[in-house]
């Protein structure tokens, strides 16, 4: 895991790596805190490390924790906080407190024992409504066969009586009628008063909701305004100044960014860096393991911070970063990747420029996720998410098959028939990652249609339709189910070729998460 973001003065990328000898530091720290005699791991937060360099060319070691340690911003032996909050405290203790209080009113106005006895009693009259719902259909059922009986049997005696026997079955259904109506008489002045008590409490709740709210970006606005950043480059900046579309509360505490601020102060340049959490496990953190930086409020500002830093790399210049945006609305953005980026990030340290970094660090607000991937070697659509919600529904797509995918591409040589399905079962063999094989015994089901388009000089133009999403399922296919490897291939062609992958993902079709209408994206083939 590295540590990077874009740099709002040139726009380049910069990265700054997590190496062995900075985890090396962490693990020492790491028995430090295990050791302690106050037992600083009952707190649950992450810790920092930071291996720098002093003007005279000393090696030093940094190290900071995220929020406070045991009640205190300042710690001896710790990088101190970024400056600015003493300037707040005052304010902040107050919000916080007030926070508090809303906080603690909303849980009372959830508990209200009104809302267990409007749950109580509205299963009560439910089953006896269903209970004379079940009586009363029953009831009509046997009247029913009454008239026609009576209709049968009496219309011999004369009119009267046929009326006054009929007549009587109105009766029991208009009795009937009745005692609904008196069940919902005596349901609605059980729950209505029950039902305006909880009703009045959720719009309290929502109102304190907003008051929250309100307070908060108050607060935060307070803070980033006076929480003042430097940089490598000699930059000194506001938080607020720095990320004026705003920043989540919180930003500025953590150990990454007040470890690369105090080095800044100090004239020191960074060399590496290593974030561990310690205490007990909270959400997917675990005690001893090492950990990015926080993407929502770290990630944002750290391009800020590496500004000027000699150990970091320029992972990708401002004119790459931008890629073609093919559609955007505030449920998810595709994009038209070309062929070399990864979709994802790798999990080395030099396999972090992709897709969905990219789209994190252009879009800092947003918790952008990828909904699928395409092969590094591979051009085309790439679908991502702005928030969980759609994500879920996204993939719940592609996971249901409920996607249609088109691709493109130029496969080597003639193929034969013109037009069908690939049915070959794929399988990765862990010592030969990432190569896929055919597999009958282990393989996954793995189906592609095919038409081919045109031959020339040799090669076939054909299109696919994926019907599963099988890592390297076209390129096998194509490769063995069709004795036609694409061109470019260096994998499962017949030699190394110094030409691009010639496969693009040309079309996608999908249902919308919010406006449940198809949404069909196109991609111009580049080849």
């Amino acid at each position: 895991m590295v540590y990077e973001g874009r740099c709002p003065r040139t726009g380049h990328w910069l990265r700054l790596p997590r190496t062995a000898a900075a985890e090396a530091a962490a693990r020492v720290l790491m028995a430090e805190l295990a050791a302690a005699p106050d037992d600083h791991g009952q707190e649950g937060k992450m810790y920092g490390i930071l291996l720098a360099k002093t003007a005279a060319g000393e090696s030093v070691i940094l190290k900071g924790f995220s929020g406070l340690l045991k009640g205190h911003s300042w710690v001896e032996g710790w990088v101190p906080p970024i400056p600015g909050r003493a300037q707040v405290a005052l304010a902040e203790t107050e919000t916080l407190a007030h926070l508090d209080r809303i906080t603690a009113e909303i849980l009372a106005l959830q508990t209200l024992p009104e809302r267990a006895q409007l749950a109580q009693q509205q299963q009560i009259y439910g089953e006896k409504r269903r209970s004379l719902a079940t009586q009363h259909r029953q009831h009509r059922q046997d009247r029913q066969h009454q008239r026609q009986h009576l209709n049968a049997t009496l219309r011999a005696l004369g009119d009267t009586a046929l009326k006054e026997a009929l007549a009587e079955l109105d009766r029991q259904s208009q009795q009937e009628g009745i005692q609904r109506r008196r069940l919902k008489q005596a349901q609605d002045q059980v729950i209505a008063p029950l039902q305006g008590i909880c009703d009045s409490a959720d719009a309290r709740i929502q109102a304190l909701k907003r008051e929250r709210k309100r307070r908060s970006r108050q607060l935060q606005a307070q803070m980033h305004g006076v929480y003042r950043l430097s940089n490598f480059a000699g930059e000194s900046i506001t938080l607020g100044a720095l990320m004026p579309q705003g920043l989540p509360t919180g930003t500025g505490d953590c150990a990454a960014p007040k470890l690369l601020h105090y080095a800044a102060t100090q004239g020191w340049q960074p060399v590496a860096m290593a974030e561990f959490w310690w205490g007990p496990p909270q959400g997917d953190k675990q005690p001893g393991q090492f950990y990015g930086p926080c993407r929502d409020r770290c990630q944002p500002i750290m391009g800020f911070l590496l500004s000027g830093a000699t150990a970091a790399t320029v992972i990708a210049a401002a004119t790459d970063l931008t890629l073609p945006i093919l559609y955007e609305d505030e449920e998810l953005i595709a994009v038209d990747k070309p062929a070399g980026l990864l979709s994802v990030p790798g999990r080395t340290g030099d396999r972090q420029d992709s897709v969905l970094s990219r789209l994190r660090c252009q879009y800092p607000q947003d918790d952008i996720q990828a909904v699928h991937r395409l092969d590094q070697a591979t051009s085309g659509i790439v679908l991502l998410a702005r928030h969980p919600a759609a994500h879920r529904h996204l993939s719940a797509q592609f996971q249901q098959r409920q996607v249609t995918k088109q691709y493109e591409a130029i496969c080597m040589g003639m193929v034969s028939p013109e037009a069908g399905r690939i049915e070959l079962p794929l399988w990765g063999d862990p010592s030969d990652r990432p190569r896929q094989t055919i597999n009958f015994q282990r393989g996954k089901p793995s189906q592609t249609d095919y038409r081919v388009m045109r031959y020339r000089e040799g090669h076939s133009r054909i299109t696919f339709w994926p019907l599963t999403g099988r890592t390297h399922q076209l390129r096998v296919h194509a490769a063995q189910g069709l004795k036609a490897p694409i061109l470019g291939d260096r994998l499962y062609g017949p030699s190394p070729t110094p030409t691009r992958l010639h496969l693009h993902a040309q079309e996608l079709r999908f249902i919308h998460p919010t406006q449940a209408i198809e949404v069909c994206l196109s991609s111009p083939v580049p080849f």
